[in-house]
């Protein structure tokens, strides 16, 4: 906590330097996100800056983990399928919530791809996985295990993948869903076809 402020100052002050974060984030890009430009923007010291945040990349994974929770793991219901749907419908309810956020803010999704190879990227995986996990066993339920294994593997290899092409700039965001329905949809198919679903 900054010295001589109060827990609500202290909050504040880190609500204005994680929104403008996020702001440059959007609309400049990760490597526009400086200390010094940071806390010339939300009119603080660099000192100040460096009480809340040691360094740059646990500045912007701090915003990153922010918005995430506000705008993308919100839309994660805990929900199983219902009566009738199908696995593919459920799991492309679930990816849709995920990705949306994500297709109406390309910068952020680049950001976060950039975050995960930092010192402390692991936990931008492991706060996702918290929230997704737990939604994708409501999916699941009463799913082979060894299908679901399956699918997890191959699901988190293709989201990966398509993250580091639309990263590396060779795939529009808008290509990630679609490619994710296809695969799902051929390998869901297999299952409830072998299942006889």
């Amino acid at each position: 906590m900054v010295r001589g402020a109060s827990p609500e100052e202290f909050r504040q002050g880190e609500d204005r330097i994680l929104g403008i974060v996020v702001e440059i984030l959007e609309n400049e890009g990760y490597d526009a996100v400086q200390l010094r430009e940071v806390a010339k923007r939300a009119r603080m010291s660099l000192s100040t800056i460096y009480k809340h945040y040691p360094n740059r990349d646990d500045m912007i994974l701090a915003a990153l983990q922010r918005w995430l929770d506000e705008n993308r793991y919100s839309r994660v219901a805990r929900s199983a399928r219902s009566p009738g749907e199908s696995v593919y419908d459920a799991l492309i309810r679930l990816l849709r919530a995920l990705f949306e956020p994500w297709e109406r803010h390309p910068a952020m999704l680049a950001a976060f791809y950039r975050a995960r190879t930092s010192a402390n990227g692991h936990k931008l995986l492991r706060q996702g996985l918290d929230v997704v996990v737990p939604a994708a066993m409501e999916v699941f339920a009463d799913v082979d295990e060894d299908f679901v294994a399956d699918i997890d593997t191959i699901i988190s290899s293709l989201v990966y993948g398509l993250l580091g092409r639309f990263a590396a700039g060779e795939i529009p965001i808008t290509d990630i869903m679609p490619s994710l329905e296809r695969a799902i949809f051929w390998m869901t198919k297999g299952y409830e076809t072998a299942v006889g679903a």
